[in-house]
């Protein structure tokens, strides 16, 4: 997590060359988005969320430790019978909205639209892709690795168990990094009270 990440320049040159949008309607327009890390290594928080947002006119560039794929625990204990959630990379256009994860804490939730996911089926530590997909709504959400995160600190960095957290979830390595994400959606839907309470959510491969 130390390596050094893409400039905000980087970051929409990148997301342009794979086509996805690029949000810039003024103030809190945002881009939120998730970096799967090259290394596959299932238990550790070794991938990034993140948000690209202007705030009085200037561009902000956000990053936080989480993880994009899977737990060991859920690779090898499948909750589904056809295998064990991985999302595909893609931007999924006004897919989340703000509401219950897990009936526990606001969080953003797969309520608004259809993601794609590989199943893992084989029940082993390795990050299985290509193998198939299902596209449908599989309560991928984005959400914290708390039961409590607006009241409790937790800060798990890449050298912290995934465990449980992620059965196919985006999910924050710190309550941090979650509450300043969860503030900033609160901040476009006050910005823009006429617009639909959605998000875009772009997942993205490592490609430096």
């Amino acid at each position: 997590m130390s390596e050094c990440l893409p400039s905000i320049n980087q970051l929409f040159a990148h997301m342009r060359s794979l086509g996805y949008a690029v949000f810039e309607s003024g103030d809190y327009d945002l881009n939120l988005f998730g970096i799967r890390s090259k290394d596959l290594e299932p238990t550790t928080f070794n991938d990034w969320l993140g948000c690209a947002y202007k705030k009085n006119g200037e561009w902000q560039l956000d990053y936080w430790p989480a993880t994009t794929d899977p737990g060991l625990y859920w690779r090898e204990n499948p909750s589904n019978v056809n295998g064990t959630a991985i999302l595909v990379p893609n931007q999924y256009r006004s897919t989340y909205t703000i509401d219950l994860h897990a009936g526990k804490y606001l969080a953003l939730c797969q309520r608004a639209g259809e993601v794609t996911v590989w199943r893992d089926a084989d029940r082993d530590a390795e990050l299985d892709i290509n193998v198939g997909t299902q596209t449908g709504y599989f309560g991928i959400n984005i959400h914290a690795s708390s039961n409590d995160p607006y009241h409790e600190n937790r800060d798990r960095g890449p050298n912290d168990q995934v465990g449980k957290w992620s059965a196919g979830c985006q999910v924050h390595g710190t309550t941090e990094g979650f509450r300043q994400m969860m503030d900033l959606c609160n901040k476009q839907i006050e910005t823009h009270p006429t617009w639909a309470k959605k998000f875009t959510y772009s997942l993205m491969d490592q490609w430096w």
